[in-house]
């Protein structure tokens, strides 16, 4: 797959990493609860070594999604964010649910994730709390090669 792109009015989500703003995506992620301070070089290194979706209003970068996977079984989405100035929209909600729809994850096992601030965002998009945490969610999918009666109690 060469690329997955989805469009809402005048807003568009990409895995295009050429369209990929490293400048607005550092100077949001240095800023954050999650990772003050993170250098440029540790961002893009993170940004090289993921799955990316970029959110833009035309061809500048608003927002921003990265799954940590391996494509087969589990991804971990992460670093999360719609610059402060475009939020009310419901943009944070839509490309949370592009990437989750992403056909290069399709297949994957679990999708989990970490918050400490947006549980009603990824509730209505059907990630649940994990027990014995606050912050940790997940979304979990059927699992037809999974057979309970081979376990043993």
């Amino acid at each position: 797959m060469d690329g997955y792109e989805r469009r809402r009015d005048e807003y568009r989500v990409s895995t295009d990493r050429d369209l990929l703003d490293i400048e607005v995506i550092h100077g949001f992620l240095e800023r954050s609860y999650w990772s003050p301070g993170v250098t440029k070089d540790v961002v893009a290194k993170a940004v090289e070594n993921s799955l990316c979706f970029g959110l833009y209003l035309e061809d500048a970068q608003i927002g921003f999604a990265r799954f940590v996977t391996d494509y087969a079984r589990h991804a971990y989405l992460c670093d999360v964010f719609v610059l402060p100035e475009f939020r009310g929209r419901k943009l944070g909600q839509w490309l949370v649910q592009c990437a989750v729809e992403c056909p290069l994850i399709n297949g994957v096992r679990t999708i989990s994730l970490d918050t400490s601030d947006a549980h009603g965002l990824y509730e209505k998009l059907g990630f649940v709390a994990q027990a014995n945490s606050t912050d940790h969610m997940a979304l979990k999918f059927d699992m037809p090669w999974f057979r309970p009666e081979l376990i043993d109690e």
